[in-house]
């Protein structure tokens, strides 16, 4: 269920169990942090009889004797509380951070096994906010909360039965508090739940703002959106602020009810039992340990109050967390195509075939869900091993459609994609990507060394390829003037290069995995001409042999592709070389011409 759909849901235990998989692992914390929190929700309940035996034993006869023995037996009862207690808090601190770390882990490994589209309609911070903050809020949740909820009802009813074993009549009072609570609770929770994620969802937009904020620090300064971001950061703070306050005022109101119905009901059992310790009815001594229980039941109400009170909204990030683990891949493997091949965790790499590179479109039509319009309609294409498709077109024309086909990042409506011969979906994912170099437009570098983000490209690669991928490209020369070398830190996603240098680096990194299959979309944008025409000889060069997609902008750049694809509103409107469209005088000669007289003026 999506986090809009549950906007106006209660209270429920579903997306509580659906985070206990992440967890069962460390079941025994669990379990060992509830069974000393009742113990000692048992002992608590006990000590104040050893009160009562105090008052009625020694102080009202005024008499000492037996007095040593019960102080040894006092004694043991607050050691052995002690050692529970210390294996409480080791337990709740052990499945704290074991549990976050485990609910994280969770949520990074599904965000690495959906689709494409996932992350291209999400925003990082919803994501961050989700596998961050909301984990260790739910973590701390079940190592703490939950047990002392239990420790709580564990409480109150070893209480009452004690007030009921002491005196019948004056327990009633007491317990007539409790479906009071009862109601106040029901009435209650669904508020707090409704408003706790109006309060998530602000937070979520605010860790958004501030993504965008640091990632974007360089466009905003050199535009001077100073003002305009910190204006729509404001905002977005202000009403995050007000639905906290709504929140808090809605707890404020339900917390001091229940303390409200917990001081009565104390008072109503003070008030009675005075009298029945003057008609005699029970002793002095039962009349304390009754005065103890209530007060302590009172702080007993109001914490559990609370704790419940908390629990219930907290239910808003456990939402969060179960709906991005549970979100599903729009393209998944078939259980017997991950059988035979394994998925992108466990690969059975034994199984995989070597691959050619033929690449054929088979009567393929294609439309995003988000829209209904044919991107493509009744495709067919033969691209044998080897080739190099160029695909132009103007800006926002879908150029990229083919592409994510052949890369498997979207699954055709209707028709087949073929890889040698074969459908896609007949293999994995996995497979497929391991034999596709792919250099997008906007390089993203990893934090690490320029050798390390050499290597992602084939982790295995000997220093010696790592080094002939960067001289080919270009990537030696950028070494040479840092002071590391190729050692040299590229910082967070690169920031410490340019563009044109993350460029040369993500280059380096297609080649040296040799694919099979080659895609450039618009990879040669960020780089100068030189750079460019040394680009294009390198990889024409070392991706002899593979086949090639090239998403070109420059179409001085594809005049050798062995196939031009002019794409206009998603479609494919004409096909051929470039001398063979320049003939026909038609979109591709009109694009053609158009840069060509741009660049004249120049």
């Amino acid at each position: 269920m999506s986090e809009k759909a549950n906007e106006k849901a209660s209270f429920s235990l579903k997306p509580w169990k659906q985070i206990w998989p992440a967890i069962r692992q460390h079941r025994w914390l669990f379990i060992g942090a509830v069974a000393t929190d009742v113990i000692m929700a048992g002992i608590d309940a006990y000590i104040p009889l050893m009160q009562s035996e105090v008052v009625d034993s020694f102080l009202t006869p005024g008499s000492t004797a037996g007095f040593g023995a019960y102080v040894l037996k006092y004694l043991l009862v607050i050691a052995i509380e002690m050692v529970l207690l210390r294996i409480y808090f080791a337990c709740c601190m052990h499945l704290e951070i074991k549990g976050g770390r485990d609910l994280k882990e969770a949520c990074f490994v599904n965000l690495q096994r959906l689709s494409i589209d996932y992350h291209n309609t999400t925003s990082a911070g919803h994501s961050l906010s989700r596998t961050m903050s909301d984990t260790d809020r739910i973590a701390a949740m079940i190592a703490w909360f939950v047990p002392d909820i239990l420790w709580g009802f564990g409480y109150i009813f070893s209480a009452f039965f004690q007030m009921a074993r002491l005196s019948g009549r004056l327990a009633v009072t007491m317990i007539l508090l409790a479906p009071i609570v009862t109601v106040l609770t029901v009435y209650f929770q669904k508020k707090l739940i409704e408003l706790n994620r109006a309060v998530r969802a602000e937070h979520s937009k605010i860790t958004a703002s501030y993504n965008e904020g640091i990632m974007g620090a360089k466009t905003s300064k050199t535009m001077a959106l100073e003002e305009k971001l910190s204006g729509e950061f404001r905002e977005t703070t202000a009403r995050a602020a007000q639905a906290g306050i709504r929140h808090a005022h809605m707890r404020a109101l339900y917390v001091p009810m229940v303390v409200c119905c917990g001081s009565l009901a104390a008072s109503a059992t003070l008030f009675q039992g005075g009298g029945m310790v003057l008609d005699g009815e029970i002793t002095l001594g039962v009349l304390s340990a009754f005065t103890t229980y209530s007060l302590s039941l009172f702080q007993s109400f109001r914490m559990q109050a609370a704790r419940i009170s908390h629990l219930i909204s907290q239910q808003a990030c456990v939402e969060r967390v179960t709906g991005l683990i549970d979100e599903k891949p729009t393209v998944t493997d078939r259980p017997d195509v991950i059988e035979k091949y394994g998925d992108c965790f466990e690969p059975k790499k034994e199984n995989w075939e070597e691959m050619r590179g033929d690449v054929e479109f088979e009567d393929v039509s294609f439309h995003y869900v988000e829209g209904g319009e044919e991107v493509l309609e009744h495709f067919s294409l033969k691209i044998p091993a080897g080739t190099t498709v160029a695909i132009v077109g103007e800006t926002g024309a879908g150029k990229s459609t083919l592409v994510n086909l052949v890369c498997r990042f979207f699954e055709p409506t209707d028709g087949r994609v073929l890889i040698d011969g074969r459908d896609v979906q007949d293999r994995s994912q996995l497979w497929l990507h391991s034999h596709i170099g792919y250099v997008l437009q906007e390089p993203q570098l990893f934090s690490g060394t320029i050798r390390e983000n050499i290597l992602y490209g084939r982790p295995d690669a000997a220093q010696e390829d790592v080094l002939a991928a960067a001289k080919a490209v270009g990537v030696d020369r950028v070494a040479a003037k840092l002071p590391d070398g190729y050692d040299t830190d590229v910082g967070e996603s690169g920031d410490k290069l340019s563009t044109g240098e993350k460029q040369l680096i993500s280059f380096a990194r297609a080649i040296i995995a040799k694919p099979k299959i080659f895609v450039l979309d618009e990879a040669t944008s960020s780089v100068d001409t030189q750079t460019e025409h040394m680009l294009q000889k390198a990889t024409q060069t070392l991706m002899r042999g593979t086949t090639s997609f090239v998403i070109a902008h420059r179409l001085s750049t594809i005049r050798q592709a062995d196939l031009i694809l002019v794409i206009d509103h998603g479609k494919i409107v004409e096909q051929g070389t470039h001398e063979e469209l320049l003939k026909k005088q038609g979109a591709y000669y009109a694009l053609y011409t158009t840069q060509l007289k741009a660049q004249e003026k120049k």
